[in-house]
């Protein structure tokens, strides 16, 4: 999927860049598996902002998409790539050899006319879907699980894949995007390869009226806010107050660890910090 540059007759067209959709083979959604999405721009059911900077946006149907892949040893033909507005990956439509239709996320390669299945002994190809404890060590695999039957949860964004690195009694040792190392049991289901659209890491928005159609409002600085907003607001001049990086609540904004150690601490067994990339 390449980007797609415009003759800059504007500023803002200059350093824009687009997909081309050359990879889309259906332009209208399959309406048994799409639902309104009702906006809330963040927030709550007493109308309380929970998360700032939401809100607007273009109108969007929310596609569903088969996380489970509970469809066992049913071989689902791939009849169209579909581009989705709520996520950065692109989707596949599949339909059943019982005439049942699923949308997926779609794998990277993974072309119309294919065959993908899901089971305990499926071949070992992009697409296809399989417990951990039935995948070969060193397999690039998406779509993770993290409680057995309950969905992918892990690594679904365009691009993303990890690596099945060892097998050590019921867990399994998954190198995630971030260079975390963590244990996920092995009856947990994953995706036999990596999520396509490669490219959506090179789209440049390029102005801030592209933002606001994707839903996202103008963040705006603590610094440029009164005192009473924000701990770095107010002053004379621009000024946080010799004040630590903190966040509107007065939480320490960098470095500051925030997840529970008696949960997750013994499942993961290297932290993203110091993993260090290659090249």
């Amino acid at each position: 999927m390449p980007t797609k540059n415009f003759t800059p007759y504007t500023q803002s067209r200059r350093t824009m860049s687009v997909s081309d959709f050359s990879d889309i083979t259906k332009k209208t959604p399959e309406k048994s598996l799409i639902r309104i999405i009702k906006k809330k721009g963040g927030r709550n059911n007493t109308g309380q902002v929970m998360v700032r900077f939401k809100g607007g946006g273009h109108k969007r149907f929310y596609r569903i998409i088969d996380f489970k892949r509970d469809k066992f040893d049913i071989p689902a033909e791939v009849k169209a790539v579909e581009y989705d507005p709520n996520r950065s990956s692109r989707i596949l439509l599949l339909e059943y050899k019982d005439g049942e239709k699923r949308y997926i996320v779609q794998p990277a390669g993974v072309k119309v006319g294919e065959i993908l299945m899901s089971g305990l002994d499926v071949e070992i190809k992009s697409g296809n879907a399989l417990p951990l404890s039935h995948i070969p060590v060193g397999t690039f695999v998406h779509n993770i699980e993290l409680v057995p039957g309950k969905g992918a949860q892990l690594v679904r964004s365009a691009g993303s894949t990890a690596q099945l690195l060892a097998k050590e009694g019921n867990y399994a040792h998954i190198r995630m995007p971030s260079g975390e190392v963590r244990l996920i049991l092995t009856n947990c289901f994953a995706t036999v390869g990596q999520v396509g659209n490669l490219d959506h890491e090179n789209i440049v928005l390029g102005s801030a009226g592209r933002n606001r159609h994707l839903g996202r409002k103008p963040h705006v600085r603590g610094t440029a806010m009164n005192a009473v907003d924000h701990p770095h607001g107010g002053g004379r001049g621009r000024s946080k107050g010799n004040n630590q990086p903190r966040s509107p609540w007065n939480q320490p904004a960098k470095g500051f660890k925030t997840r529970s150690k008696k949960v997750w601490d013994w499942l993961i067994i290297s932290r993203r910090n110091s993993f260090k990339k290659r090249g």
